[in-house]
Formats: structure tokens, sequence, C-alpha cells
């Protein structure tokens, strides 16, 4: 097989894996991904999963492999807090959740990080458009919970503080009603106890005057 058939036939995915390759071509020999390694045609991501080499890199694409390489998955904590501007610092890993055991992989793309949650707690995402490609990124209701539940020691206002946490940003974007919901769906008294604290927090008088 030319590598130039093999690109055209894939061309459309961001990152492809060994069986995308054997639902095309059944007899695909994994050789050939070595050597088209060489010649630097494609890279490897992971073991099973590849991008073309030309492939021009931004978050968002980031966002489409970190949950193809790791599924079920969906973008969360750090990672997502930054995306909707609720913390200040940039994030030099993709943090997601799910329900598979945590893990982190380096790769030349830089860090993919997963945590463990329960099955049930695999809600709460949406669905963002990128170049008609899609990626799972919690909605922002659904991160600040899932990042409390996976930090169980910020319970206070110290440690409230210390997240830097864009106080006008929450207030203006964040659905009370959905996260009250979302907090019940967890049914855990510690996590609906510190969410009162932040909340609280959150929300003191004139703390954006």
């Amino acid at each position: 097989m030319q590598f130039i058939e093999f690109k055209q036939n894939l061309n459309n995915f961001i990152v492809f894996s060994i069986n995308d390759i054997k639902k095309i071509w059944l007899d695909f020999h994994r050789r050939r991904l070595n050597d088209w390694q060489e010649k630097n045609y494609i890279k490897k991501v992971m073991r099973g999963y590849y991008v073309f080499s030309d492939i021009k890199i931004n978050e968002s694409l980031l966002y489409i492999i970190a949950n193809k390489i790791y599924d079920p998955s969906y973008v969360s904590l750090e990672s997502a807090l930054s995306y909707y501007n609720l913390i200040p610092e940039g994030v030099y890993s993709v943090t997601s959740v799910s329900s598979k055991k945590t893990s982190s992989f380096k790769t030349f793309l830089g860090v993919f990080s997963y945590k463990k949650i329960k099955e049930e707690l695999l809600f709460g995402y949406q669905l963002v458009n990128y170049q008609n490609h899609n990626f799972k990124i919690a909605e922002i209701e659904k991160v600040i919970l899932d990042y409390f539940y996976i930090n169980s020691k910020i319970k206070n206002n110290n440690d409230f503080f210390e997240m830097r946490f864009n106080v006008q940003e929450f207030k203006d974007r964040v659905n009370r009603e959905k996260l009250d919901r979302y907090l019940k769906a967890f049914n855990n008294k510690s996590l609906e106890r510190r969410i009162k604290k932040f909340l609280k927090f959150i929300y003191v008088d004139d703390r954006t005057n």
C-alpha cells in the first residue's frame, strides 16, 4: 500500500487507531506504520493511536484526541476550568474523567491524564464541534462538581482562595438550579457540605465590588 492512498482514506481522522485502519483494510500489516514513522509521515501518540505528522495541533484537537485515546471519558477538572475561564492559569496537560482506572499518558503532544469516577457520574458533558469533529467536555456546572469530588481535601475558605477562582465568571455563567440538580445525583454528603461552603465563599456580600 502507498502512503498517499492510506492518507486519503484517513485524512478526516484527527487521530486514528489500529481498529480504524482494520475497518478499511482487513489485511493491513502494522509494519507499514513503523516504516511511515521512520519516514516521519505519521507519529505515534500512544500504543495503537497515531496522527499524521503535518497536523496542526491546538487545544480543541488535543481535546478530541483525549476523548479518543481513553474511552469513555470527557475533558474536565483543570482543563475544563481553564476552558471556562474559571481559573487564571494555563493548563499544561489535558485533564479528563473516566469510568476506567486513573491513568496518565506522556506523549509527544503532552500529558493526557484521567481520573476515575463512578460510571453513573459520567454525565453533564456537552459536545463541542470543531472542524466537523466533536469533543466531549464537562458543562460548567459539572466540572465544578467533578473537581471538588476528585479533590476531596479542598474544603475551607483558605483552600478556595488558593484556587484563585474567577468569582464573577462563576456568577455570570453557572446555573445554580442545574448545579444543585447535578450535586444531588452524586449522592455524596461530604461533597454537598463542601459545595455549600464554596457557594457561601462565592456569594459573600460585595466580593466583586
